[in-house]
């Protein structure tokens, strides 16, 4: 029996690796993921690392999320003689560094709706990507809890009706598929981690629920969100039948998260792997 095991490169924190094993287990499960969006008639899309934080700042992410926020910037080279590299704290002074204008987004769906901007949506449209993650975090912990990591989402643009289907199909989805891979998941309502507890988002979450997430003992590895019309207003995402701002849902998984789960319930990359290739093998109970 091989165990599971990451390896974290020297000096840093929330950057675990992954080997060969933890490589392929990924692989497949992102590959069942994507191949349930499409199977719905979600399109595949690959969408940039990085955005434009002015757009994501028209979204309020960094007005709602400012404590998970990481932004990117160039190198000031006007003040590259003055302000080096620091070898004693591993970091580059504020000063030597040029304004950051772009963002890290810390789940794949902000892009699909920057990229749908001002372009008018079908009743039912469906869009799946997978993309690297970034949060800031309090502490980090092994795939449970990263800096770094990967999230595949399938994204429903379209009325209200196709937004709540899509929910409700992918729910059954997951519970189907958990119950195939023998593990045992709870179904919790939960809200976004917002800076200000008492923000007016905030308690509307709290009153209204628009986030389940499904947890494997206490982490959570998946979650169906709704979203309304938000995204499709801030992003001018009409309906092309008319009818007002577009509706959006997401289903999304963390996949470092589901690796860590499947290998605590199995025990072995070996035996998730093994857990993963039957419960597939099954076909969807739904």
């Amino acid at each position: 029996m091989t165990t599971a095991a990451t390896t974290t490169a020297p000096g840093t924190t929330g950057l675990p690796s992954l080997g060969p094993e933890g490589t392929a287990l990924l692989r497949l499960l992102d590959d069942t993921f994507e191949s349930w969006g499409v199977q719905a008639g979600a399109r595949s899309m690959t969408m940039p690392p990085l955005l434009p934080a002015a757009d994501l700042a028209r979204l309020d992410y960094y007005d709602n999320f400012p404590h998970q926020a990481v932004v990117a910037a160039p190198l000031n080279l006007d003040v590259r003689d003055t302000s080096e590299f620091c070898p004693d704290t591993g970091c580059f002074p504020c000063d030597a560094l040029e304004p950051a204008a772009l963002g890290l987004p810390s789940a794949s769906c902000y892009a699909v709706y920057i990229d749908h901007q001002g372009r008018p949506a079908a009743d039912d449209e469906l869009v799946t990507v997978v993309g690297w993650c970034f949060r800031k975090e309090d502490h980090y912990e092994g795939l449970r809890r990263q800096l770094g990591f990967r999230m595949r989402e399938i994204v429903a643009i379209g009325t209200r009706e196709h937004a709540e289907q899509h929910l409700a199909t992918f729910t059954r989805r997951i519970n189907a598929f958990a119950e195939a891979l023998d593990l045992p998941l709870s179904r919790e309502a939960a809200c976004d981690p917002f800076f200000d507890k008492g923000s007016s988002k905030a308690v509307l979450q709290r009153l209204t629920p628009v986030k389940h997430e499904f947890l494997y003992e206490d982490l959570a590895i998946a979650s169906v969100n709704t979203h309304r019309n938000f995204f499709g207003d801030r992003c001018e995402i009409p309906l092309a039948s008319g009818g007002g701002p577009a509706f959006t849902s997401c289903v999304a998984f963390g996949l470092e998260r589901w690796l860590s789960a499947l290998t605590r319930r199995h025990g072995s990359w070996g035996a998730a792997t093994a857990a993963v290739l039957r419960a597939n093998a099954a076909g969807p109970a739904i």
